[in-house]
């Protein structure tokens, strides 16, 4: 048997609201960090360095050359996508473990209030994994 929650427009809007800002966030991390891989990360370190320089902050210019460093010696498109694995299968054991809670919940007759936080929390998992899994196949 399925239950269906009705959640007030004002928790529709906070949810809303979380996402957009969520995603306003992390898009310019995600399009420098996934367009052409390690090239990608490479060249928006090299950015920020010339930036930091340009504003006479030392202590970040050194922060950004170790990473860059860092970068230049570890970093392969194959190191990359199974970062990016890593990712879904984490994001895939937070879900797995969410939509349990909220089986579990369900099942114990809790009040409607717990069980639609464990809902949001299983919507939440879910745009998760399939942010991982866009990443990953990009």
């Amino acid at each position: 048997m399925i239950v269906v929650q009705r959640l007030s427009v004002r928790t529709y809007m906070k949810l809303a609201f979380k996402a957009i800002l969520f995603a306003a966030m992390a898009s310019p991390l995600y399009c420098a960090a996934q367009s052409n891989g390690c090239d990608a990360k490479r060249s928006s370190i090299e950015k920020e360095i010339t930036y930091a320089r340009a504003h006479g902050n030392a202590n970040r210019v050194d922060g950004l050359e170790t990473a860059l460093a860092r970068l230049n010696a570890n970093c392969t498109d194959e190191s990359l996508r199974n970062a990016s694995q890593r990712k879904v299968a984490a994001a895939q054991k937070k879900l797995d473990e969410r939509q349990h809670d909220l089986q579990k919940a369900k099942e114990d007759g809790k009040s409607a209030k717990k069980i639609a936080e464990r809902q949001r929390k299983v919507d939440e998992s879910h745009a998760e994994l399939e942010r991982a899994q866009t990443e990953a196949n990009e």
